[in-house]
Formats: C-alpha cells, sequence, structure tokens
C-alpha cells in the first residue's frame, strides 16, 4: 500500500516539462506549408505553351520533308533554309526597279494594304453607325451590301485599273473594296445590339445625335469594331498579293510570280512563309488592341 508521499497527482509537474502559468497561451510548433517557387511555376506554364507550338512545326517540318521526298522539284526544309540564308543576306538590294530585295518588297505589300485599310476604315466604321442608327438607311443599303459583298476580290481590279489607269492605285481600290464590308456589317451589328434603354435615357435627357454617337454607341460598340477591323486586315493582307500577281510591279505578290517564272521554288516556299509571318504579327498586334477595349477582360482586372 502506497504512502501519501508516494502517490503523484495528475498535475504535478514531470521532469523536463516547461513550467505553464495559469492563463497563459502555448504556441504549438506549425511546420511551414512548402509552396511551389514561383519561377518553377512560370516555367511550367512556359513550357506547356512552347511544347504544343513546337510539335505543331515540328509535324509541319517531317510533312514538308516527305512531299520533298516523294515529289520532283520539289525543295525540302533543308534546302530551303540554305536558300533563305542567301536572300536574308541582303534583303534591302536594290538593283534597278525589277530588281529588289525580299525587304522592299514587303514594305511596298504593307504600304498598299494601310492605304486600302485606312480608307475602309474611314469610311467603314461611320457607315456602320448610320446604318445601325437608323432604320431607313439599314433598309435602303442592306440589299446594296448583300449584293456587292460576295463579289470576287479579284474581280473589282479590272474596275481600279478601269477608273485609275494605274496599277499602283487599282490595288490599293481592291484592298479598300474587300476590306469595308467586315467593318460596315460588325459596326452595324454592335449598333443595333445596344440596350435600348441607353438610348430612352438619352432622349429623357435630350441628347443630340453627335452626343448620343460620341458619349452612348462608340464605347458600347467598340468591341464590334474591332472585331471589324481584324477581319478586314486579315482579308486585306489575303488580297494584296493576288492584285500585285495581276498589276506586276514592287511587292510581295509580284516576287513569287516573279521567282516562279525563274523556277525558284525555294524562294517562293521562302515567300508565303513570309506572307503568313507578317499575317500572324498583324493578327497579334490587333488583338492586343482589342483586348484593351473587351469589357470581360478589363473586368477581369
Amino acid at each position: 500500500m502506497k504512502t501519501a508521499q508516494q502517490i503523484t497527482p495528475l498535475n504535478a509537474e514531470r521532469p523536463g516539462a516547461e513550467k505553464q502559468m495559469p492563463g497563459e497561451v502555448v504556441n504549438l510548433a506549425v511546420k511551414p506549408v512548402r509552396r511551389p517557387h514561383r519561377i518553377s511555376h512560370t516555367l511550367r506554364q512556359l513550357l506547356e505553351r512552347i511544347i504544343p507550338v513546337l510539335a505543331g512545326l515540328g509535324l509541319l517540318g517531317v510533312v514538308w520533308q516527305l512531299a520533298a521526298l516523294h515529289s520532283q522539284g520539289f525543295p525540302g526544309p533543308v534546302t530551303t533554309l540554305e536558300a533563305a540564308k542567301t536572300l536574308f543576306a541582303d534583303p534591302f538590294y536594290n538593283n534597278g526597279p525589277n530588281d529588289q530585295g525580299i525587304g522592299w518588297n514587303v514594305l511596298a505589300s504593307l504600304e498598299r494594304v494601310a492605304v486600302g485599310f485606312s480608307l475602309a476604315a474611314l469610311v467603314g466604321i461611320p457607315a456602320g453607325f448610320l446604318l445601325g442608327r437608323f432604320q431607313f438607311l439599314s433598309r435602303m443599303f442592306n440589299p446594296v451590301i448583300a449584293l456587292l459583298r460576295p463579289v470576287s476580290p479579284l474581280a473589282w481590279l479590272p474596275i481600279g485599273l478601269l477608273l485609275f489607269q494605274r496599277a499602283e492605285p487599282a490595288s490599293s481600290w481592291t484592298i479598300f473594296i474587300c476590306a469595308i464590308w467586315p467593318m460596315i456589317i460588325n459596326t452595324a451589328e454592335g449598333v443595333r445590339r445596344v440596350p435600348q434603354t441607353y438610348l430612352n435615357v438619352a432622349r429623357v435627357l435630350r441628347l443630340s445625335e453627335w452626343t448620343i454617337m460620341r458619349r452612348i454607341l462608340f464605347p458600347a460598340v467598340l468591341p464590334a469594331v474591332m472585331t471589324g477591323v481584324r477581319l478586314s486586315m486579315g482579308i486585306a493582307w489575303l488580297v494584296i498579293v493576288a492584285a500585285e500577281m495581276l498589276t506586276g510591279g514592287l511587292g510581295i505578290g509580284f516576287w513569287i510570280w516573279n521567282e516562279w517564272n525563274n523556277l525558284n521554288v525555294e524562294n517562293i516556299l521562302i515567300a508565303i512563309l513570309i506572307i503568313g509571318a507578317v499575317g500572324l504579327l498583324l493578327e497579334q498586334a490587333l488583338l492586343l488592341i482589342a483586348r484593351r477595349f473587351t469589357w470581360d477582360s478589363q473586368e477581369d482586372k
């Protein structure tokens, strides 16, 4: 039988235990949770974007090489790369009107596209606002647009040659007449989709038509306008190559046709890749601009 001195109370201090004061909060040691490193996370996201792109380009190279092996006279990627080194060694040489570097030809095509596209924007966007705002104008011009819009771009080139008597403005005319339709249609559709409540408030406030256009319609329709601009730019860059093949002179389209007459298939393939790269850069530039005017992207910010 144990004596009183031999019985240890439950709340007695144990050897090695820290003395705890009444009401004192005990801090428990918690192991920190390791979060993935920010650099490794960014690197993983970068690889997730780059690897599919490299896989797609690799597949394109394999198909290209197979086509070269089974087609007589069709150059492969290696042969085209060697030709590209020679071509880009001096892309801005000038040996006369019909013998200039590919850099000058691309700049000439971009200049024609800029002229025709700018004229189309100056006419098409205001016209789209008017057609979307006034029902009478919409009913008046919609049949004309439906009739002319499906016409092939090259069908307008002889009309341009007849009107201007020169190849240079005829190419810009072709760009203008083909790039104007997406701007008109998208702008008009954007104006029609503006909530009627906004217009009712404008009537109550007795705002002028110019104020309605500037303060209500334009901010609301801007995303639709940018969509039309992107579509028009893609059409303009597509059309200019075919137009220059027929009109001649300085330009990437005429350069391709001239290289075909000289049987330089490698240079034709290089020009195709350049056309695709320039079109991609134009598309990405317009996408960056369009995202600044998209309400969804602004809400995310």
